[in-house]
């Protein structure tokens, strides 16, 4: 997990210093960098409880260049957090996510755009099912990673809306681990015909193509309260493309001041082909919404 942090912290100062230089024409930045903090503790507490720390890193950058009818734009987001209950033991993953997406678009007209888009999504760390084993990991870095590249449309009707639509998507999941791959996780092919997990022969990469939507809201509820929302919406051509794909997340921001806010964020993943498996490591029918909520109070700092 230090290798992990230094890590995030140096792709930090590196972004952040390279944002103080004056950028050519054309060209536009902004983010923000967060640290989120929580804390209980309980000393002869009748009731019971138990002592915890939380600590939770948001970092948000955005880079975009313009000219003419051309437009550029590069966005990344990332967090991670964790809590800790016994200094003695290793702490628990709490949050964790790495976002990059670029997309180059010529305008069409006042509100639509052509344009092609590359999005990115992975981890920084190890991930376990605290629930059944803290050992066993079941995911890391680039295990699983999503890579999509497409050609569509951007509908942009106002300044808090847009919709990008692109029929013509190649997706890549890849599981970049012997044993996550080995059990089929995130969807790569190791089922028999009775859908009982195989450990030879399998695969860390898995290729579909088809259709994916995606779109961003962006508003001011009220002064210092700002809600965003992103859905995701993919459709695989080559394997049964009713089986929509689904990744919904959505924040509430509530600032306090230039300084200090809270958030509300949560995430909602529906996929397919993400397998779930009873006792017997025979694949369930179907598969299961996964969410995700998380609460912070902490610090925001603009970068400009």
């Amino acid at each position: 997990m230090r290798r992990v942090l230094l890590t995030a912290l140096a792709m930090t100062f590196a972004i952040v210093s390279f944002a103080q230089d004056t950028l050519p024409d054309g060209w536009h930045h902004k983010g923000n960098f967060g640290l989120n903090f929580g804390q209980s503790s309980y000393t002869n507490w009748a009731a019971g409880g138990q002592n915890t720390i939380n600590g939770q890193g948001i970092f948000n950058y955005a880079i975009h260049y313009k000219h003419g009818n051309f437009k550029w734009d590069n966005t990344l987001n990332t967090s991670l957090g964790y809590s800790y209950f016994d200094f003695k033991h290793k702490p628990v993953k709490t949050d964790d996510k790495i976002e990059f997406t670029s997309l180059a678009a010529l305008k069409a007209t006042e509100h639509l755009n052509y344009g092609a888009e590359l999005a990115f999504r992975s981890q920084f760390a190890y991930g376990f099912d605290y629930s059944k084993d803290s050992t066993q990991y079941i995911s890391k870095f680039l295990a699983p990673a999503y890579i999509s590249l497409g050609l569509g449309v951007e509908w942009v009707p106002c300044k808090h809306f847009s919709l990008y639509f692109s029929p013509v998507t190649g997706r890549v999941t890849i599981v970049n681990d012997d044993y996550l791959a080995s059990i089929g996780a995130f969807g790569v092919n190791n089922l028999d015909k009775n859908d009982t997990i195989v450990h030879t022969n399998y695969d860390k990469v898995r290729y579909e193509f088809g259709a994916r939507a995606v779109a961003n809201f962006n508003y001011p509820i009220v002064k210092n309260v700002d809600f965003n929302s992103k859905l995701e919406l993919f459709s695989n051509y080559l394997n049964h493309p009713e089986r929509i794909d689904v990744d919904w997340q959505n924040m509430l921001v509530l600032k306090v001041n230039d300084w200090l806010n809270c958030n509300l964020a949560t995430h909602l993943i529906y996929d397919y082909d993400i397998p779930f498996y009873d006792e017997a490591n025979v694949k369930i029918e179907g598969s299961k919404v996964q969410f995700k909520e998380v609460l912070a109070v902490g610090f925001m700092v603009n970068l400009k």
